[in-house]
């Protein structure tokens, strides 16, 4: 296993810095003249250049110039946005809501063709009642501080679904059985959402596994994590999302999936887990 999901960021904004490293040096600049033609402190220079805190696009615009390297800035602004897109804190990206987040993916979700999901703490996203996603997503709103408008980004979340209806597309999902106890919203919300999980089971391009509390664990509780064919990886942490695109981390958490599959049950005695949750709510 990665030691962090986000290692691959740090590699990216690592290469970000050398390269200012390298243009300083062409410059026949030391760090504090550096400093100097940009009108900062010597110690900001050597954090950037040390990888230790992450250029803005105006410390490279600024950067570059001092350097007498124009030419680079382009490059590296696009790299630099590239490496911020991989790390993007919840309450950046929920600022205006959480509608236009739900919108922003769903391309992604039409260009993927083979999905691999694993949720250990709520329902995958793609398989949410629009009751349930706007139970879970006011909640969110109410915890980051941001604008709630989770009516809206529900309603958006279940359209981005209809994905699972579309025969080119192949499902493959796997839940903690603790996702079936959580409650997110009253019971009847609880009730609807498990009702359509056994609907979905029966669509021909879905495979819905949960993996029992009594599963002997070889791989541990994860954070949820979804594979887009082989191309991603979108990590969900607490404070951000994390978005994978190296090939050896990528093959990481498909190892993790295939382990986890492992430890998931389906078919009917998947039903039965789900029929007893339903059950505890009465």
């Amino acid at each position: 296993m990665s030691d962090s999901p986000s290692s691959s960021v740090q590699a990216a904004r690592e290469r970000i810095a050398a390269r200012l490293g390298e243009l300083r040096r062409d410059a026949e600049l030391t760090g504090h003249e550096l400093a100097l033609r940009c009108g900062w402190s010597p110690s900001k220079s050597s954090r950037i250049e040390r990888g230790r805190t992450p250029a803005s696009d105006a410390d490279i615009r600024a950067w570059c110039t001092a350097c007498g390297a124009a030419d680079q800035i382009t490059d590296l602004i696009a790299e630099n946005r590239r490496a911020e897109q991989m790390y993007v804190h919840w309450r950046r990206l929920h600022r205006h809501g959480m509608r236009r987040a739900q919108e922003e993916v769903a391309p992604l979700y039409r260009d993927t063709r083979t999905f691999r999901v694993y949720c250990s703490n709520v329902v995958p996203g793609m398989l949410q009642t629009e009751a349930y996603a706007t139970a879970l997503l006011s909640t969110i709103a109410a915890f980051q501080g941001t604008p709630d408008d989770s009516p809206e980004a529900a309603a958006s979340r279940v359209e981005r679904s209809d994905v699972l209806h579309d025969s080119r597309h192949r499902f493959a999902l796997l839940v903690e059985e603790t996702v079936l106890r959580y409650r997110i919203g009253d019971a009847d919300t609880m009730a609807g959402q498990l009702g359509y999980l056994l609907a979905v089971m029966a669509l021909p391009n879905v495979s819905l596994g949960v993996i029992p509390f009594t599963a002997p664990r070889r791989v541990w509780p994860l954070e949820a994590f979804y594979l887009f064919d082989d191309h991603r990886v979108s990590v969900e942490l607490l404070t951000a999302a994390v978005n994978v695109s190296a090939p050896s981390e990528i093959a990481v958490y498909a190892q993790a999936f295939t382990q986890l599959t492992e430890l998931a049950v389906h078919g009917t005695a998947a039903r039965a887990l789900i029929a007893e949750a339903i059950n505890s709510l009465e």
